[in-house]
């Protein structure tokens, strides 16, 4: 995807601060982090949503959740507790139209429904 700025970090032609990299993903720090551990977590190939995958996508997932657990383990906040979110679409709070995973740590989180 041309247009896509993920797709854009993923391949170097914008400079992310990228914390992680291998053969299928990439995860750098949010622009806009909204606690001391904020990073994206987004699969190389370009997958627009969750509610695009595809039964061939598990081990992808499956790969992404274990790199959120090493990323969250070398920032020190996998003991303490930290959030992995996933927006999908734009009624699900999806802005960047690229699938990715927030991990979030390093303060106490509110329970999100209250």
């Amino acid at each position: 995807m041309d247009t896509c700025i993920f797709c854009k970090i993923v391949s170097g032609e914008i400079k992310g601060d990228v914390v992680y990299r291998d053969e299928n993903i990439t995860a750098f720090r949010d622009l806009h982090p909204v606690a001391p551990t904020h990073i994206l977590i987004v699969p190389n190939r370009h997958i627009e949503s969750v509610s695009k995958l595809e039964p061939a996508d598990a081990t992808l997932m499956g790969q992404l959740l274990l790199t959120a657990r090493k990323l969250a383990e070398e920032a020190g906040i996998a003991e303490s507790g930290f959030r992995l979110i996933s927006n999908t679409g734009k009624d699900g709070g999806q802005t960047v139209f690229h699938l990715h995973i927030h991990l979030i740590g390093g303060q106490g989180m509110k329970h999100p429904m209250g």
